[in-house]
């Protein structure tokens, strides 16, 4: 009997992923822990190994699938002394992530580049209009992917008009954009009596971009913190001229080759944070109904940007790590999570944030926090500003810094102590190395 290979859970909360890629063609002899695929979750790319010896003996769930429930069967393996005959016994139905729920009624219209879409608002995502064979499951149901479905809607594209080429017929995503490309006609239905969309600037339109699964989680988690999380903040500025000349230093004494390492005042700000943490841990902190839990480990999270959205690789232990060893491994995080090859334990669990967008030129900003943290600390571009010192005026590098606790753990004065011990590690920096 052939082995069914199923769609892993790579974390503890996903629930669906993405196959990006098969290593293993079919007919392909595959041996334990040999990498077989590629399964994208919202945050990395995963290779997935096999557990059996065999030979690939069909693959279910072709490359490029999107939405792929987990435990859902992607490929079939055959194991020693069976053949493509032992196929023929199995039934497998194509995979799809949870049943959907009941439509909601049609969001407002949405524009598109092709005429087409203008009509889309009136039609309901209920009541699919009748498909041939080739696209039903036992002639009477839709037999499309959710991601297909989507995309047919945004573009008014008639469903029935295609033909699916995905397993047992089903309509996936390819298949609508071949049909977007060549013109498939647009829902009747929705053409009757629909409401004209309002042109946008001269040209009118827009071009719909798909949203990744990382996308929709990181929407799907930054609406749920402003909504559920009293947001406070607190800015301080801090000098950063001591920190500037102590990094100068530091790097020229770098060693050539082997060993080598260039600090970024980020690597600075990470090692303040952490610090800082150390001298207050009442702001390591997350809250729950119970009881305010408060974090063993200082684990720092950094937001770093990626082609699909932000991931927060996580210094581990960030208090007990000198500066150089810092500054590599946020190289290696950072690197690794905008080519999406972090492993879960990488990104996840840290206890509090740092978001830096001083290196776009930005001033100031507030960020939204990452539960359960109840921190997040937004660090602004360091500029030149006039300052007084011992009543004269006079010219130091500033940096804006500002806090966003949850003031359900922390409350402002806890956040500003916090602040306090971070400004006082910045502004005399060599107090890291002590």
């Amino acid at each position: 009997m052939p082995i069914q290979i199923t769609m892993p859970a790579l974390s503890p909360t996903m629930t669906e992923g993405n196959l990006a890629k098969w290593l293993k063609n079919e007919g392909d002899a595959v041996s334990s822990g040999d990498v077989i695929a590629e399964i994208e979750t919202d945050k990395a790319t995963m290779e997935v190994e096999a557990v059996d010896d065999g030979v690939l003996g069909k693959i279910v769930v072709p490359a490029g699938s999107e939405g792929v429930a987990v435990n859902s069967v992607i490929a079939l393996l055959l194991e020693e002394g069976e053949d493509a005959s032992a196929l023929e016994n199995v039934t497998v139905t194509a995979p799809s992530p949870a049943p959907a729920p009941a439509p909601a009624p049609a969001p407002a219209p949405t524009l598109t580049p092709t005429p087409a879409a203008q009509a889309q608002g009136s039609t309901p995502a209920s009541s699919p209009t009748p498909l041939p064979a080739s696209a039903r499951s036992g002639g009477d149901r839709l037999f499309a992917s959710p991601l297909a479905r989507r995309m047919a809607d945004q573009a008014g594209l008639d469903l029935s008009a295609l033909t699916g080429s995905g397993p047992h017929g089903r309509i996936v995503k390819r298949d609508v954009e071949q049909a977007i490309e060549k013109g498939v006609p647009a829902k009747t239905a929705a053409a009757q009596g629909a409401p004209q969309a309002m042109a946008i600037g001269r040209d009118g339109g827009t071009t719909a971009q798909p949203n990744s699964t990382m996308r929709k989680i990181i929407a799907k988690r930054l609406q749920e913190s402003k909504q559920t999380v009293p947001h406070f903040y607190l800015t301080v500025d801090c000098e950063l001229d001591g920190l500037i000349e102590a990094r100068k230093r530091l790097n020229a004494l770098s060693p050539e080759g082997e060993g080598a390492y260039k600090l970024s005042v980020n690597d600075f700000i990470i090692k303040a944070v952490a610090l800082a943490l150390k001298r207050v841990p009442t702001a390591n902190a997350m809250w729950t109904d119970d009881a305010i839990e408060l974090f063993n480990d200082i684990d720092v999270s950094v937001a770093v940007a990626t082609p699909g959205g932000l991931i927060t690789p996580v210094v581990r232990n960030a208090d007990l790590k000198g500066m150089v060893q810092i500054s590599n491994e946020i190289k290696s995080l950072a690197a690794r999570g905008r080519d999406g090859k972090l492993m879960p334990e990488e990104y996840q669990g840290g206890g509090f944030t740092i978001s830096n967008l001083g290196m776009y030129g930005v001033k100031e900003f507030s960020a939204i926090i990452n539960p359960p943290q109840s921190c997040i600390l937004a660090v602004g571009a360091g500029e030149q500003r006039p300052v007084v010192k011992n009543g004269e005026l006079a010219i130091a590098t500033v940096m804006g810094v500002t806090l966003s606790v949850d003031h359900r753990a922390v409350d402002g004065a806890l956040g500003a102590r916090f602040l306090q011990a971070f400004k006082s590690i910045i502004e005399e920096p060599y107090t890291l190395i002590l």
